[in-house]
């Protein structure tokens, strides 16, 4: 299979310091692979009603006038939305998905009752309640079974276990840390644990290059991956850009919008993201030349795969 690589940024801001480590990181990793290798940029836009009209072809300037220029024409999830659709019914029809009428009050009422605290800001196991029927409630949204709801059981994703090639092996428990996790939002968009394991094994993605905020999804995209008998990619999560105040940095929190406006903004704006991967200030006056010698630096700090 051809080494392939991707980027698959959301267009609800443009590119930000942070997000362009993780850009460059997926960019390097495929270069430095050879020239059979490929490097794709998929405009995750599923979720419309955070994406901003435009933002997805400004990402691409921002991309190009750094020199991180895709091999094939960039796509866009909305217009995938069939892909999603299949997955979604071949994981009903093997019992691995469900509808769920549960809204979030119902959740934290389950949970209560359960006696499972509060955690602030974490994230809490679903309760299950519609595991076995929607007990006269319409649905809501669909869910993802850990467990599947008929035989044969896989109790591989009660511990489920893989290693990432900068952060070393990693195990979760996913049905105790989780449980059972949306497919499909009750608002209609396909969750992302969902679209980007559909996306990846249809665009034949063998190595994913993001970052380190997206390492707690991995176990539930390779259980899914499991279920839907698809590959699962090699992992690298790179390291996270911080604000101020010690919190990674993101639109969220006021994370300004690259310059790339100017050869010399593009590449002030990667000189800082290579420093955060660990390589090298350049000896370049352009984008093109320090990419260039970045590859040789990433093979030896990352050592990717042939």
């Amino acid at each position: 299979m051809t080494p392939t690589g991707r980027f698959a940024p959301s267009p609800t801001g443009p590119l930000h310091a942070g997000s362009l480590v993780a850009a460059l990181a997926s960019w390097l990793d495929v270069r430095a692979r050879g020239p059979q290798a490929r490097w794709l940029v998929r405009i995750e836009d599923a979720d419309t009603a955070r994406c901003l009209p435009g933002l997805g072809e400004h990402i691409l300037g921002q991309l190009a006038a750094c020199g991180l220029q895709p091999d094939e024409a960039p796509v866009w999830q909305t217009r995938r939305t069939a892909f999603y659709q299949n997955a979604l019914d071949r994981l009903t029809a093997m019992h691995r998905a469900y509808p769920c009428g549960c809204s979030r009050k119902d959740i934290e009422i389950a949970l209560a009752a359960q006696g499972v605290p509060l955690v602030r800001h974490g994230e809490r196991p679903y309760p299950g309640t519609c595991r076995h029927g929607l007990h006269g409630r319409p649905a809501r949204a669909w869910r993802f079974a850990i467990d599947a709801l008929a035989p044969p059981l896989d109790p591989a994703v009660h511990d489920l276990r893989w290693h990432d090639r900068r952060l070393g092996p990693q195990s979760q428990d996913v049905a105790a840390t989780v449980g059972d996790f949306v497919l499909r939002r009750a608002d209609g968009p396909w969750a992302y644990q969902l679209a980007v394991v559909v996306d990846d094994a249809e665009q034949g993605v063998t190595d994913i290059v993001r970052g380190e905020d997206l390492a707690d999804n991995t176990a539930r995209q390779i259980a899914v991956q499991r279920a839907l008998g698809l590959p699962t990619p090699s992992y690298l999560h790179t390291p996270l850009v911080l604000a101020a105040d010690g919190q990674k940095l993101s639109k969220q929190n006021g994370a300004q919008p690259l310059d790339t406006g100017t050869p010399g903004a593009a590449l002030a704006a990667l000189d800082a993201a290579a420093r955060a991967l660990g390589l090298p200030s350049p000896d370049a006056a352009e984008p093109a030349q320090a990419l260039a010698g970045w590859v040789g630096a990433w093979r030896v700090l990352y050592n990717p795969r042939p």
